[in-house]
């Protein structure tokens, strides 16, 4: 086929045009996304409509509804962004941290893997846990999107829980049930706010001691001294 085709050269021409339309949508997307938390953290959910959300964007109230349909379905969005770092919201154990962990040989160097990726994601929610919190106790609706019969944070847990507990250096008879409790516990973004919101903890403060809290706790090699 000649290079100087005109089919060849409009379907070029297409993809081109297709890839700066997704390009942009992606864009539009993000800055929804940032405006939205810049105002649920400024002024909190309940009084941050979709309008304020879109002038703050710089984008008409149709564009942001057209995105992401309602105010729920964008602070799910946010959440969702936020803890996977990507607008695409990807699952948690589908980013790379969690899956290099999960081939990790030894339950310590699991374990090590685990605390480290949680503790970056806790520390970009930390600005709307308080927020996400804040509007689940005022709108049942907020409270609905995360239902406590699936809690993808316990999911996490357990998933992690149940490889790290099979590999060598794992406490003999600690069960995959126990340590799922623990890292759901000490690991979760309330614990973490307490530690590092309300005492002035540094967030390498927080990793050190949690690693060596759960390491006492799960690992063989890791009983804290008399």
């Amino acid at each position: 086929m000649s290079s100087r085709d005109p089919g060849r050269a409009r379907a070029v021409i297409g993809v081109r045009r297709d890839g700066k339309r997704s390009q942009k949508a992606q864009e539009t997307r993000r800055r929804i996304l940032e405006a939205a938390r810049e105002l649920f953290v400024a002024q909190g959910y309940g009084p941050t409509s979709l309008q304020d959300v879109a002038a703050r964007a710089g984008v008409a109230t149709r564009t942001v509804c057209f995105s992401f349909g309602n105010k729920h379905s964008l602070l799910k969005a946010l959440v969702e962004a936020t803890i996977t770092g990507d607008e695409q919201s990807s699952a948690v154990m589908d980013l790379p941290w969690f899956r290099e962990a999960m081939a990790t040989e030894t339950a310590a160097a699991h374990l090590r893997a685990h605390v480290h990726g949680l503790r970056l994601i806790l520390d970009r929610v930390a600005s709307i846990i308080k927020v996400l919190n804040a509007a689940a106790a005022m709108d049942p609706e907020v409270a609905m999107l995360w239902p406590r019969d699936s809690d993808p944070q316990y999911t996490v847990q357990w998933t992690a829980a149940e490889s790290m507990m099979a590999k060598p250096g794992a406490r003999p008879g600690v069960s995959p049930e126990y340590a799922a409790d623990l890292l759901y516990s000490l690991l979760s973004p309330e614990l973490y706010l307490q530690f590092v919101q309300e005492r002035g903890w540094s967030p390498d403060r927080w990793e050190r001691w949690s690693q060596d809290t759960l390491r006492a706790q799960l690992c063989e090699d890791g009983a804290l001294p008399a």
